[in-house]
């Protein structure tokens, strides 16, 4: 390829990029065009509660945690108990990990698994682990006792963690009985 041949090329495409760039340019000359505040459009949805808002709490809260227990399955929440078995042992007699070993510990006292280093918050907590108990810190660990160590978020899913109450159940040498489920009668 010869010089002049070069340069028809290199000028034919500068000639495109000048007509490219200049019809650019004169069309925003041309056309005025007003950027929105806000780009997009607005899309009405129904409302629908946030996670772990009052009203998400509330509307999880329909279901009694009896009933939930009385239709929880031991072998689900053996599953879901693999979540724990990084921090926690679970067969009778076992060694703590980072956090107590949870063999018996419905019924328990909070904070009384001995050898176990218990957070302040925990300790001064007072009471025992009952359903009830264990199930609202299983669902935010932080937000049943302000100032726990535990860092797990907790199971969002109220019937997961009916399951894993159940499993934990089992790991005792007398299972505490599952609380009675309330029968609503016609007035």
């Amino acid at each position: 390829m010869d010089a002049l041949e070069f340069n028809k090329f290199a000028g034919a495409l500068l000639l495109a990029l000048l007509v490219m760039f200049g019809a650019r340019t004169a069309s925003n000359i041309i056309f005025k065009v007003d950027k929105p505040a806000r780009p997009g459009f607005a899309v009405e949805v129904a409302a629908t509660p946030e996670p772990g808002s009052r009203q998400a709490a509330s509307e999880a809260a329909v279901i009694p945690l009896a009933a939930l227990l009385a239709k929880a399955s031991a072998q689900k929440g053996q599953g879901i108990a693999k979540k724990c078995a990084q921090c926690h042992t679970f067969n009778k007699g076992g060694a703590k990990r980072i956090g107590p070993n949870l063999y018996g510990v419905l019924g328990s006292a909070l904070g009384s698994a001995d050898g176990y280093a218990y957070s302040n918050a925990l300790k001064a907590k007072g009471g025992s682990w009952d359903y009830e108990s264990i199930d609202k810190f299983i669902a935010k660990p932080r937000d049943f006792i302000k100032g726990t160590r535990m860092a797990f978020p907790g199971i969002k899913k109220p019937q997961q963690r009916a399951d894993l109450i159940v499993y934990l159940r089992t790991l005792a040498d007398s299972p505490v009985p599952l609380p009675a489920q309330q029968v609503l009668r016609p007035n």
